[in-house]
């Protein structure tokens, strides 16, 4: 494994066969992978039954990305491996809370284990198998128990299923067995193993359906014909060690020894030969190391890489190294498979040669794969009962020792052996290859799903909940791959969402929450406003605040969905900051604006794609108007670009749904999770106290909140009267804004995994005077009303329902730039504390999710130095349990820069509750290159000079609780 850095992961290849794409394994090595190249498989995808895999990586021998970093002013990248946990172990515990089924996150490990072990341990993937037979004790070995001398448990197993199936029949009134309830927790561990596959390969462009699943793990073998059918694979691969494979691997792993050097030039073809001179200095080297590893010379292996990236980006990819034709070759077809487009008039830069060095201890011929000396008949051992798909059927189950190369097992069967079992799902065959690999094809085609029809059933509740959040996120990582602008790619300051026909927020991936609360208003001001006159291929764009909007930098694009007949079916939409829409300072976030137009450019229901074709000219003619036009329009058309590709994602993906589940079934779904979280909020409401919070900025205005509670209805008044009227400054919040931040408060306080939708808005009703500052009317100005004033908003609401003490309050919201290039990030500070818990230090707050851009990121890309970010320690507010910490954050300046900064809680300090102390307030001040100090304003703008050093100190949060 390779270590993480700050800011992010990367990717990185073990190259175990031409062409194939590995995701897997929890803690092993997955150099056991090698066996199914040497098997004659072109494309593979594995996983492993352990809970965890790892990034997609396309393995021709090289390194997708690595993680970069600058010392001493050199760049230096190392191989990285991003890791994704799912909770889909047969350790995971399976959940019934009243209205849907749940599997993990939590594990009973291996003591206790699952109920089966004979430890007291509670239902778990495992047991479920059991109980439909998938497992069968009798064939197990006997080490179970405390003295580890018996068998399985299936007694306690059956009487946990029953007990559970008649609370499922009390809560529901839907009357299920055992049996059902043990295959709905199956039927969604696979969907939490597909959706896990997903992220580390449909999200990067990979269509699994051309692969091989090759699964290992001892209990991937059960699992692994559904896990083939949900993600439309129609092969499976599985080792004879499958149950071992890691171990397996570390045997066979070779040496690789990576050398670098740094180049940083144009490639041309003069660089070319003095590229082949590096590379033989490093030869030599490396030929050297591998021997002093006592390699032989015959079984080292070189392998020539070039880093290469477009002038004026920072994203390197890796080509092999050849003449100039192919490397720009190679470099296109790699930059168009990642990131879907090229730009091929940019020149290339060279940023370092790699040389890989392989030394091959061993090779796949070398290790035969012994077997026992088998019958020549291929008879069952014995006739079991197995469940699934909603019935019970006799399976034949074999005994892999007994099989004979080339035999076929249609299945349903069961294949045990001493390290797994292997269920072979109706439709499917199992064959033995002379090497003892087990191959499972599909036989008979897919039958299309039956319609499950419109009533809620538990299991199919979560399993389109985690549908729409996966096509959501998937949009999301589309958005963040192809994206231009640091602001997106590195801070992933956006946000995807999918709507109904009726432009309901339905699902959204967590991203942004005062994106995501708001953008329903956006997409049902261009539902009402284009009604009847939507076509196909359409795509919208706004960011007016007062149709949806939050503030000007947000811009929402819009993409209605249609069936074959143009019939419109769902919207999905992508919310991204761009960096520099115009307006007043250089990255469009002036502290001194007053009217709208000081922001940049408004845009109010645009067509951005008319039937397919990108509308560019008037794009660009729209982004250049104004008193105060963009000044970066080929970053607002990059990101632009993005939005649109990540829609289309988005549409593709909820087609694909309907084509599997049908358009009746995907409808009601839509609907019914939105019920269920209505439902999930009027349980919170059933407990809720009333309570009422006056907050104040550093302004001198104030949010005033008042919550009731209907315990008849199940419902919520949230009423802001009272709050300050429509501000001349730009704290101004939209009222989209206002309904994010109650929309957010209130998901916060459901203790469940529920998609935030706007189901979670039924039970409430907002009362927001209009002329407020919480709902101004053109021209009020807006920027800081979405940064600043959200997280004021969030914290009233906190304090009304005495929940919390209050967070930083603010985003401290820092840009600079000038007409060549424009920076706008986002500062973390502390989080407030609660009843049972310290707040959180150096972390990003309630209405803000963004991260910060690595270090070597902004410096490679902007004139600044980052010469310190440190945790402010004793910012957060003491009591019983303390708030936590601000941070400290220095830029010095390298050129002629305007910075500003716009934040609160500069003059108020966050509260405390229950006796808690406030937190310490923040500072903004610069330190001139002549030593002399200028002390800022919670809002400013100044200019500065090279040398010159700008210091923000973010507040602290408050406590909570009398300190004892």
């Amino acid at each position: 494994m390779f270590m993480q850095s700050n800011g992010g992961l990367a990717d990185a290849d073990f190259f175990h066969g031409k062409d194939s794409i590995l995701s897997g394994p929890a803690g092993g090595v997955v150099g056991a992978v090698k066996t199914a190249a040497g098997a004659g498989f072109a494309k593979i995808i594995s996983f492993d039954m352990g809970g965890t895999s790892t990034d997609v990586a396309h393995f021709s021998g090289e390194y997708e990305r690595a993680f970069e970093t600058q010392v001493a002013g050199v760049r230096m990248r190392a191989p990285m491996m991003r890791i994704h946990t799912v909770a889909a172990g047969g350790g995971s515990i399976l959940h019934f809370d009243g209205a849907r089924f749940r599997v993990g996150p939590d594990s009973a490990g291996a003591n206790p284990g699952p109920a089966c072990y004979r430890r007291g341990g509670s239902l778990c993937v495992t047991d479920a198998n059991v109980m439909v037979g998938k497992i069968q004790p009798a064939f197990f070995p006997k080490v179970f128990g405390p003295d580890a001398t018996q068998s399985m448990d299936t007694e306690v197993v059956k009487e946990k299923f029953a007990a559970l199936a008649a609370e499922i029949g009390r809560a529901t009134g839907n009357k299920v067995t055992p049996l059902e309830v043990a295959d709905g927790f199956l039927q969604i561990a696979v969907e939490n193993m597909v959706n896990a596959i997903k992220q580390i390969s449909v999200q990067r462009g990979y269509d699994v359906t051309e692969y091989t699943l090759n699964c290992f793990g001892a209990a991937a073998g059960q699992h692994a014909c559904r896990v083939a059918d949900a993600l439309g694979m129609t092969s499976v691969f599985i080792h004879p060690f499958a149950g071992v494979l890691s171990a397996y691997g570390m045997g066979l792993a070779e040496q690789r020894l990576m050398l670098e050097r740094a180049v940083e030039a144009v490639l041309d073809s003069a660089l070319l030969h003095k590229l082949q001179k590096l590379f033989t200095e490093l030869e030599a080297d490396g030929r050297e190391k591998m021997r002093r590893q006592g390699v032989a010379a015959s079984k080292i292996t070189l392998l020539h890489k070039l880093h290469l990236r477009y002038q004026g980006t920072d994203t390197a990819l890796l080509v092999d190294f050849g003449s100039f034709d192919a490397v720009c070759r190679a470099f296109a077809d790699a930059h168009r498979h990642q990131f879907g487009f090229i730009t091929p008039e940019k020149a290339l830069i060279v940023e370092a040669v790699l040389l890989e060095v392989v030394g091959y201890a061993h090779t796949m011929a070398d290790h035969h794969i012994g077997t026992e000396q088998r019958s020549a008949s291929s008879e069952p051992r014995a006739r079991v009962e197995m469940y699934g798909a909603g019935q019970s059927s006799s399976a034949p189950l074999y005994d892999r020792r007994d099989l004979s190369p080339g035999c076929h097992i249609f299945g349903p069967a069961i294949i045990i052996e001493a390290n797994s079992t292997t269920v072979i799902e109706p439709g499917w065959a199992a064959r033995l290859t002379p090497r003892n690999d087990l191959l499972l094809n599909r036989v008979q085609p897919l039958p299309a799903r039956v319609a499950i029809g419109t009533q809620a059933d538990p299991v199919m509740l979560e399993v389109f909940n985690n549908l729409f959040m996966s096509i959501a996120e998937q949009m999301g990582f589309v958005l963040q791959n192809i994206s231009y602008s640091v602001n997106i790619k590195e801070r992933l300051d956006f946000s995807c969402a999918i709507f109904d026909a009726d432009a309901n927020l339905v699902a959204n991936a967590p991203h942004i929450p005062v994106h995501l609360g708001s953008m329903g208003k956006s997409v049902q001001t261009i539902a009402r406003s284009r009604k009847g006159r939507i076509k196909p291929g359409d795509v919208f764009m706004l960011n007016s605040p007062y149709n949806g909007g939050t503030h000007l930098p947000d811009v929402t694009v819009i993409t209605p969905a249609f069936d074959d007949t143009d019939n419109l079916l769902f919207y999905v939409a992508s919310r991204g900051h761009h960096a520099e829409i115009g307006g007043i300072t250089p990255g469009s976030m002036p502290p001194g604006s007053s009217h709208i137009d000081e922001e940049g450019v408004l845009i109010d229901d645009f067509l951005l794609v008319e039937e397919g074709r990108l509308r560019e000219a008037q794009t660009k003619a729209l982004f250049l108007s104004g008193r105060y036009p963009s000044r970066n329009f080929h970053h607002n058309q990059g990101d632009l670009k993005a939005q649109i590709a990540a829609n289309e994602k988005g549409v593709r993906e909820l087609h694909k749904m309907v084509s599997h589940f049908g358009l009746q079934v995907v409808h009601a779904y839509m609907q019914h999770v939105q019920d269920n979280a209505e439902e999930m909020v009027r349980r919170v409401i059933d407990v809720l106290k009333e309570g009422q919070f006056e907050y104040q900025m550093d302004s001198g205005a104030k949010i005033k909140v008042a919550i009731r509670v209907d315990k008849e209805t199940r419902s919520a008044l949230i009423d802001f009267t009272g709050s300050s009227a429509q501000q001349p400054d730009n704290f101004n919040a939209p009222s989209a804004v206002c309904i994010a931040a109650v929309l957010y408060v209130f998901r916060t306080l459901v203790d469940d995994d529920i998609p935030l939708n706007g189901g979670c808005l039924k039970p409430l009703r907002v009362i927001i005077p209009k002329g407020s500052m919480l709902d101004p009317v053109y021209p009020a100005a807006v920027v800081a009303g979405n940064v600043e004033t959200s997280q004021v908003i969030t914290d009233a609401l906190f304090g009304a329902l005495g929940i919390m003490g209050a967070s930083q309050g603010t985003m401290n919201n820092f840009t600079f730039g000038n007409e060549n290039c424009q920076y706008y990030e986002t500062i973390c500070g502390g989080a407030g504390a609660g009843a049972d818990y310290d707040g959180t230090s150096a972390v990003h707050t309630h209405m803000t999710n963004t991260r910060l851009t690595d270090p070597e990121v902004l410096e490679c890309r902007f004139p600044v130095l980052l010469e310190s970010f440190q945790i402010r320690r004793g910012s957060g507010g003491s009591g019983r349990h303390h708030g936590g910490d601000g941070v400290i954050r220095k830029l010095r300046f390298r050129q002629n820069m305007i910075a500003a900064i716009l934040s609160n809680h500069r003059k108020v300090a966050p509260y405390g509750l229950a006796g808690g102390l406030p937190g310490r307030v923040g500072r903004n001040y610069v330190e001139r290159r002549d030593g002399t100090l200028l002390e800022l304003s919670a809002t400013a703008q100044v200019e500065m000079q090279p040398g010159d050093r700008f210091v923000i100190e973010t507040p602290g949060g408050g406590g909570y609780g009398k300190e004892q």
